[in-house]
């Protein structure tokens, strides 16, 4: 469905034009968001068998949008239960960040087998004879799966010469690469957030739009109106994000338009990351100090590998991720400023909230959400004439917003800046594959090897909080990429201190 316009896309595009709306307009903001789901939700056009579930479901996510949690199902919470401490221009996002709505999800079964209408009945009956557990059986002279017995090995779909049976998974199980996805007692789904990397790739996934993460859209634009400088970053996968005829020039005047102070590229971090990553697999991993050395610039891989692979924590990179090193930057020339990132990803808004090292960043959208604002103020990004210039980063960080394109950057810097050190280079993309990576390089196999992890499929510009289908996306990077003054960073540039720090 990705890069599809589906109705859950238009849903969540429309909840963060009307709170974005409410933040602008709203004088009575209590009264606003409870009249709220009136407006959104025609009496005559319900997309739920029941209007009344329609605006349930909406009102839970005016909440997600204002940063407040889903309420409980069982306890009566009030819709604007919370607000006074989201009507502010400065808050962090409160853990859990990906939560399912309960009256949105449709209790999809999690993992089954089951015989179409394509069954021909045929004599050989190869699905009966390979099953373990005797689960199919002719039924009308038709195959019938006991889902009693049935231990979903596959074997019967894997043997079938009509291709007559099904496999059917709930689609954000079966893009959680981690089991995060788990059953309530009425088979809904739940997320595990002790294996949640939030990633966000579940929320993707559902085609029904049950599953979504919180917002700080809201407190961005109160933070706009307070007259403080507010600087953007974005990330690089921004290219064409927001129309092929939008170009970067474009997306930076439009933002000034919003009320930003400045933007930077992202990029710039991520040119002093290769820079970093390229000294640390030079110096520890080529000399064999370290077996191996992970990127650190997906938050949800280095949580994946945190998580459920301790022991290669000290593998992961202490070079600042490009958000973090952007907005050290941005401190740094502008000590007064707030920082947003403006990125596809939703797992950077966990990012920006951590205690333990100091982030420098002040607020986190995505592209999604940002198409949102630019709606509820009426700024038609392709009518913007571009009077800015959209510069500072080399082409080695503009392709950080593809898979691959880290270990690519931090390979270029390797071979310009230590022509001596031989460069072992692999990447997986996708958590499922992160995993089967981090097992290889736990049981030695990818010694000497500088290894990319990104949790989304394609890369960033795969990420949750994306516009436009992945290869448009990639595409789009690749020209941005080849747009660039320069291929790689000059090493002299001086870079903020490390994570350590």
């Amino acid at each position: 469905m990705r890069g599809i316009d589906t109705q859950v896309r238009k849903n969540r595009r429309r909840i963060f034009k009307e709170v974005a709306h409410l933040a602008y307009h709203s004088e009575n903001l209590k009264d606003d968001i409870e009249a709220l789901p009136y407006k959104i939700v025609d009496y005559d056009e319900s997309e739920y068998e029941s209007i009344y579930r329609d605006r349930a479901i909406v009102r839970e996510r005016i909440r997600l949008a204002m940063g407040l949690s889903l309420r409980p199902e069982n306890v009566p919470v009030h819709l604007t239960q919370g607000l006074e401490e989201s009507n502010i221009s400065e808050k962090y996002y409160e853990p859990p960040l990906m939560q399912v709505i309960p009256s949105a999800c449709n209790a999809c079964p999690e993992n089954s087998y089951y015989v179409t209408n394509r069954c021909m009945g045929c004599v050989a009956h190869p699905c009966r004879e390979v099953c373990p557990r005797d689960a199919i059986s002719m039924v009308n002279g038709k195959s019938v799966i006991d889902p009693e017995k049935c231990i979903r090995c596959g074997k019967c779909k894997s043997v079938c010469p009509y291709d007559a049976i099904a496999h059917q998974v709930r689609p954000c199980a079966g893009a959680c690469g981690v089991n995060a996805i788990k059953n309530d007692e009425k088979g809904r789904a739940v997320i595990d957030n002790d294996l949640c990397v939030s990633c966000g790739q579940c929320m993707v996934n559902c085609p029904f739009g049950a599953i979504a993460d919180k917002s700080q859209i809201f407190q961005l634009i109160r933070a706009l109106q307070t007259g403080e400088q507010i600087i953007a970053q974005v990330a690089p996968a921004f290219a064409g994000q927001f129309g092929p005829d939008v170009t970067p020039d474009m997306l930076k005047t439009a933002l000034k338009e919003l009320g930003f102070y400045d933007v930077y590229e992202t990029a710039m971090g991520a040119d002093l990351g290769a820079l970093a990553e390229a000294e640390h697999y030079a110096t520890e991993v080529a000399t064999g100090k370290l077996p191996f050395s992970l990127t650190s610039c997906c938050p949800s891989w280095s949580v994946l590998a945190k998580k459920f692979f301790p022991e290669t924590i000290d593998k992961i990179s202490n070079a600042l991720t490009p958000m973090v090193a952007t907005a050290r930057i941005i401190k740094q020339e502008h000590p007064d400023a707030k920082v947003v990132f403006i990125g596809p990803c939703a797992s950077k808004k966990l990012e920006a909230s951590r205690r333990t090292i100091r982030s420098d960043v002040d607020f986190v959208i995505t592209f999604e959400e940002l198409t949102g604002i630019f709606e509820a103020r009426g700024i038609l990004l392709k009518e913007i004439q571009a009077l800015d210039e959209m510069n500072g980063a080399t082409g080695a960080g503009r392709g950080y917003g593809v898979a691959g394109g880290v270990a690519n950057a931090i390979e270029e810097c390797v071979k310009e800046y230590y022509p001596d050190v031989e460069v072992h280079i692999e990447h997986a993309e996708s958590l499922s594959e992160c995993k089967k990576m981090l097992m290889l390089a736990k049981a030695g196999k990818k010694n000497g090897c500088l290894i990319e992890g990104m949790a989304c499929p394609g890369g960033c510009v795969a990420g949750a909080g994306t516009n436009i289908a992945i290869p448009a996306a990639a595409k789009a990077v690749a020209a941005f990429k080849e747009a660039a003054s320069s291929r790689i960073p000059d090493r002299s540039y001086n870079a903020p201190a490390d994570e350590t720090k």
